[in-house]
């Protein structure tokens, strides 16, 4: 299986206020690559945000706009690549958003959402928040809501669903984006 975890942090309720952001690349079932970067949004904190994953508007002074990100990134979005992530409606929001905001072409990708397989695959969980999914299968989350930590539980899971039930119960919540 190939694909690539992404998980973002934004500064507030807004779609194009990315933060923070983390890839986990996966190739043949195996974790071969990973990105992590702070973003320095053009809009404002939002102290909920930042009790949530600790990220301050000082502390993205020095980090690079989005678009600057986007560049290299970009080349793992892809209408043959797989993009996971967990609560996959709040991170293709993200970077949707973020395009839009800075006028980039939206790309064309494959989704997957682990919160979705899980529930699908994991039914005797009392929820499938990724702390509570990832304790279950003993994937680490070291820091719970820091993107790259949180990328790599995504990867661990998606990892753990296909080798323990295979890829044909996840193929129909593959989507196209």
């Amino acid at each position: 299986m190939n694909f690539v975890a992404i998980d973002f942090e934004t500064a507030n309720r807004q779609r194009h206020s990315a933060c923070s952001l983390a890839l986990t690349v996966v190739k043949d079932s195996r974790v071969v690559d990973e990105y992590y970067t702070l973003i320095r949004p053009e809009t404002f904190f939002d102290w909920r945000n930042v009790q949530i994953h600790g990220i301050r508007e000082q502390d993205v002074v020095d980090a690079p706009r989005f678009p600057e990100v986007w560049e290299e990134i970009r080349h793992h979005f892809q209408p043959h690549s797989l993009i996971a992530a967990h609560n996959l409606p709040f991170d293709r929001g993200v970077l949707l958003g973020t395009l839009e905001y800075y006028g980039i072409e939206k790309p064309h990708f494959q989704t997957i959402c682990t919160v979705q397989s899980s529930r699908r695959l994991l039914k005797e969980l009392p929820n499938h928040k990724l702390n509570t999914v990832s304790e279950y299968l003993n994937i680490p989350l070291n820091r719970h809501h820091h993107a790259l930590d949180d990328s790599r539980a995504c990867a661990g899971i998606l990892l753990h669903l296909e080798n323990r039930f295979g890829t044909h119960p996840l193929k129909p919540l593959v989507k196209y984006c």
